[in-house]
């Protein structure tokens, strides 16, 4: 029975613009609100129990990080739009996880979509959007869920590390960005790993019934963080041409800083994707090859066995004047002649190079 193919919309047709509905599969996550405000003498890390007590940080002199996980929770990301003027387009695109990596201007914020890639412990990719937006003095991140790879930053955050604590929220806004991008590097490790175990596979002969199928799991994985990376070099090169004074001139070098990281990213993942298809190839051809051998065994051994059925058949059939079948050692002299027939065609195969 033909395998039927799911389609899954991620926007209800005839849905209202502006729309908050959340698209992913985690509606049971909780809640998480963590903020951390700080200027370069004092940082406050706060677990916030509401998104009420979110609002204060708005306004503040200092520079906040507002992390919200649980994009399921659409009335309080309506609730936190309203107060910090997201434009309605905006909150639809946070709780709508099939977004392509962007970026949006507007007058008094930016917004981003990004995506989150790393490896959970089964050693399967994890894919998940994350939005920021950046305003004069805060960042807002969305995530569906808790666990991400922020954990340097909020320990440079913490300890006062490096220039996060000097700097406003633009730089703050690199150092999430960056921290993603990081990542893909390792993302990118371990697919690069995967290659060459298949490519030392294929050229040692150690190829498994499975290996076709997992040859086309990790074309399907390449492919998924190619979709996830290639858009963000287009919103990194936005950010580096925008006059939009949220980002300071001093902190664009950072931005070109990422820029050529993710250009290093994304030629290593067009080197993979190549050799990807060359290890399909690598591995048709294996196959092939093994067959090629069965089939010159299975002839050579026709071969072999053709005369010598043409000799037993002959003297085989049951006519009455055959003069061989009397003769006193005619059965000696036929199994002579069968057995020099089979040495004259394996030196002959020998001296071909057939065997």
């Amino acid at each position: 029975m033909p395998r039927q193919r799911i389609y899954r919309s991620k926007k209800k047709l005839g849905q209202v613009p502006g729309s908050v509905i959340y698209t992913g599969e985690k509606v049971k996550s909780q809640l998480f609100l963590e903020a951390f405000d700080f200027t370069k003498d004092n940082c406050s890390e706060t677990q916030l129990q509401s998104v009420e007590h979110v609002f204060n940080f708005k306004d503040t002199p200092t520079v906040s990080w507002i992390n919200i996980n649980g994009l399921n929770h659409v009335k309080q990301i309506e609730q936190l739009g309203q107060h910090y003027n997201i434009h309605p387009l905006v909150l639809e695109d946070i709780v709508n996880i099939a977004q392509r990596p962007k970026i949006d201007e507007f007058d008094d914020y930016l917004f981003l979509v990004l995506k989150m890639l790393y490896y959970d412990n089964d050693k399967n990719i994890v894919s998940e959007q994350v939005s920021f937006i950046l305003g004069k003095n805060y960042v807002l991140s969305f995530q569906e869920s808790e666990g991400d790879v922020f954990d340097t930053v909020r320990d440079r955050i913490r300890h006062a590390k490096g220039r996060v604590r000097s700097m406003s929220a633009d730089y703050l806004l690199y150092t999430l960005i960056d921290a993603i991008v990081d990542h893909y590097f390792s993302v990118i490790e371990i697919l690069g790993d995967k290659v060459e175990d298949f490519e030392t596979a294929i050229f040692s002969n150690e190829v498994e019934e499975d290996t076709s199928k997992n040859i086309q799991d990790l074309k399907r994985e390449i492919l998924r963080v190619r979709r996830a990376i290639f858009p963000l070099r287009e919103v990194l090169n936005r950010i580096e041409k925008n006059d939009n004074n949220l980002i300071h001139p001093k902190t664009l070098t950072y931005y070109r800083d990422i820029y050529d990281h993710l250009v290093q990213v994304s030629e290593n993942i067009d080197i993979y994707r190549e050799m990807i298809w060359s290890l399909m190839d690598m591995y048709m051809t294996s196959i092939s090859n093994k067959m090629n051998e069965v089939m010159k065994v299975l002839t050579i051994m026709a071969s072999i066995f053709i005369p010598l059925t043409f000799i037993a058949g002959v003297y085989g059939m049951n006519f009455q004047h055959m003069p061989e079948l009397h003769y006193k050692y005619g059965y000696y002299i036929v199994w002579g002649v069968m057995v020099v027939i089979f040495a004259a065609l394996l030196y002959y195969f020998k001296r071909k190079k057939w065997l």
